[in-house]
């Protein structure tokens, strides 16, 4: 069970002293008993890619890593310390596609979590529909196996591997329809 791995469960002893008084409160962070210092437990940002084709298909790219290794995804990763999420948007775009991202607009957040090794990673996808201009150096490259256009209505959310990326397309699919 995915809650086995959560942070709550797997952190025993305090990273400040070491003790093993190191207990969580229930709610979002660990404490101390010995030296009084406290861990929060949030939501790391994350960034999701909703790129379209003239035909309004959807970018979708498969895994190369786990978690959910070889399932469908949508472009995007962490946001890095320091940085932007537009900047981790269009950054990450490039690193996984070689495309430019010459115009974004936010769509949505989505709570997001999957386990890695042997951790529960609890991430808030912050989604943007980005503009590509120029689709020809589009390449598989950095944690995507390969990509792939598809109609947002016509995908299986079954073969999406995250939780929260079912829910973006579902929700990008419902805004098409509704147009």
């Amino acid at each position: 069970m995915l809650s086995d791995f959560y942070p709550s469960k797997m952190f025993k002893f305090c990273p400040f002293c070491g003790s093993k008084e190191f207990a969580w409160d229930g709610a979002k962070s660990h404490r101390c008993g010995a030296c009084g210092h406290k861990l929060y437990v949030n939501e790391a940002a994350a960034t999701v890619a909703l790129i379209a084709n003239a035909r309004g298909e959807l970018l979708f790219v498969r895994r190369r890593y786990n978690p959910a290794k070889g399932t469908l995804d949508l472009p995007g990763g962490f946001v890095d310390l320091g940085e932007t999420a537009e900047h981790a948007v269009t950054r990450e775009v490039k690193e996984e596609l070689n495309l430019e991202v010459s115009k974004l607009q936010f769509f949505g957040s989505f709570p997001n979590r999957y386990l890695f090794g042997e951790v529960v990673y609890f991430t808030l996808d912050l989604v943007f529909v980005c503009t590509v201009r120029d689709f020809s150096p589009l390449s598989a490259a950095d944690d995507v196996e390969s990509y792939l256009f598809a109609a947002p209505q016509k995908v299986n959310v079954d073969e999406i591997g995250l939780e929260s990326i079912r829910e973006v397309v579902k929700a990008y699919a419902k805004l098409i329809a509704e147009r």
